[in-house]
């Protein structure tokens, strides 16, 4: 698998923030709040110990996809959160199906709620997607949430993302519940930074 991140000069510094690559010394501050019940009935994958969450992170290349978003305190940097960058093929016909490879990205996010209310998570997802329009060349940016995820789906408006699909009961979540699905996207012509 390539690693299109590279393509990117590590970290990126936004007004109050800094992306940079995660690796495996993030474990346990992912994990302070990962493991939050506010969090962990959200995000794709919920490991009940940090042991669990430790190969999770290693087995499913998290750091290859993950960027640790870090908040300076004064006191130095704390990991606030996570923006997922994935690329992935778009679609195309058989003929032409080679020049839709890695021309999308999928992004998802999670935060610590403690740092919730101030921003933080919409300007670090607006500098994934400049990331993903900008020295990533990706034509389009997608991103869901189960419906009933409304901070999620608010943020995804709030930086102008179209809604493309509410999926009734379409998605299962870790409760046995079938729930409502929302997608959203974004085409380089349309983001305005």
């Amino acid at each position: 698998m390539e690693d299109a991140l590279k393509k990117i000069s590590w970290p990126v510094s936004t007004e109050r923030l800094r992306l940079r690559r995660m690796n495996s010394a993030d474990v346990d501050s992912l994990w302070r709040y990962r493991q939050l019940a506010d969090v962990t009935q959200w995000i794709t994958a919920g490991p009940a110990t940090l042991e669990d969450f430790r190969s999770l992170f290693f087995a499913k290349v998290y750091p290859l996809k993950n960027l640790a978003v870090e908040l300076d305190t004064g006191q130095g940097t704390v990991l606030i959160g996570t923006v997922m960058l994935d690329i992935v093929d778009g679609w195309g016909q058989s003929e032409v199906e080679q020049s839709a490879k890695g021309v999308e990205g999928n992004l998802g996010w999670s935060f610590d709620p403690a740092y919730g209310g101030k921003g933080y998570a919409t300007e670090a997802v607006r500098a994934a997607i400049g990331l993903c329009f900008g020295p990533l060349g990706l034509r389009r940016v997608t991103a869901e949430c189960f419906a009933a995820n409304e901070p999620s789906w608010k943020l995804m408006e709030r930086l102008g993302m179209r809604k493309e699909f509410h999926g009734r009961k379409d998605s299962l979540h870790r409760s046995g519940e079938w729930m409502d699905s929302m997608g959203y996207a974004l085409l380089a012509e349309e983001w305005i930074d």
